[in-house]
């Protein structure tokens, strides 16, 4: 086991992150160690406990069960319901998260899922989601998010906007600081410059111009520039062929142009066991790839698949 273990927040106390967690320290506990920080008294009954003062008590806790930095988020857990009382202690968790990995108390951090509109009517969220909450903790002006399993790791340069406004949002200085971020990220993982596929952003990858001309306009001088400093880049790609087996092959990390370009192909391959990783935050911050699902919240079928492959990835990542 590693020495320093990987803090686990809450996320939404209203969704499936109290179920998955025991879950997942069934499957692990003789695996590696981490520490759920949140309210023990939001988890399932009959779930195995050991509350910690501090992080570094977690290793030695995993044998007996759940470790739980134990807080008091001030009301009970109702499945599927959230609580805006709960929303500031969920945020809050995100922040001590964070601030032990930057201690080094932690080894690096998974955060389970939050409901942003819970987190803004009840705590005055101002942040679009996790990732760029995380980056403001960070002080990152930017950080990337990565979608990753064991077939496929997709880069979104635009993400969680309408498809109308992609193209207005695609500028050249976006795309760049993109790539260098995954080359980076990347290139510190794989102990050498990861191969970044690049999709176009219109069918058949503008099709010389006659479906759009961002390709020729836009992504090709900008990956060529690239090219020149030592990057290595294929691309501009059509989307509708880059991501079939011998394609995959060829490349580390596909960097799309848009949300649903990069998550539709990595969703289809392993839709259960999909990461969620954080690139640019100078920690490791991985996180299953599903939401809250407060629909099937209380009934203790939620699949615990994507929390175990990101607590597996954030140990490997931070190793």
């Amino acid at each position: 086991m590693a020495a320093l273990p990987i803090a686990l927040t809450s996320g939404e106390p209203a969704g499936v992150g109290p179920e998955i967690a025991p879950k997942a320290w069934a499957a692990l506990k003789d695996e590696l160690s981490f520490f759920l920080i949140g309210d023990p008294r939001h988890l399932p009954g009959g779930t195995p406990v050991v509350e910690i003062a501090d992080p570094s008590e977690a290793p030695g806790a995993m044998a007996r069960g759940l470790p739980v930095l134990a807080r008091d988020f001030g009301a009970p857990r109702v499945p599927g319901r959230a609580n805006p009382v709960h929303a500031a202690h969920v945020v809050g968790a995100i922040a001590e998260g964070v601030a032990l990995v930057q201690a080094g108390k932690a080894a690096a951090i998974t955060t389970n899922p939050i409901h942003k509109k819970a987190l803004q009517d009840g705590a005055g969220f101002a942040f679009p989601g996790h990732t760029e909450y995380l980056g403001h903790l960070a002080g990152r002006d930017r950080v990337v998010m990565m979608l990753a399993c064991s077939a496929l790791r997709v880069v979104p340069t635009t993400i969680h906007i309408p498809l109308r406004d992609v193209p207005g949002a695609l500028t050249p200085a976006l795309l760049e600081e993109t790539i260098r971020i995954t080359d980076a990220d990347l290139a510190a993982q794989l102990g050498q410059r990861p191969r970044i596929a690049v999709a176009g952003l219109n069918p058949h990858a503008g099709e010389e111009g006659a479906m759009g001309r961002e390709e020729i306009e836009m992504i090709a001088p900008l990956l060529d520039r690239l090219r020149g400093e030592g990057f290595t880049l294929l691309g501009p790609l059509p989307a509708d062929t880059m991501f079939h087996p011998p394609a995959r092959a060829r490349y580390d990390v596909a960097v799309c142009m848009y949300h649903d370009q990069a998550l539709i192909p990595i969703k289809t391959l392993d839709f259960a066991s999909g990461v969620n990783v954080t690139l640019g935050l100078g920690f490791v911050r991985t996180s299953p790839d599903h939401g809250t699902a407060f629909d099937i919240a209380g009934t203790s079928t939620a699949d615990p698949s994507s929390l175990i492959a990101a607590l597996r990835m954030a140990k490997e990542m931070a190793a």
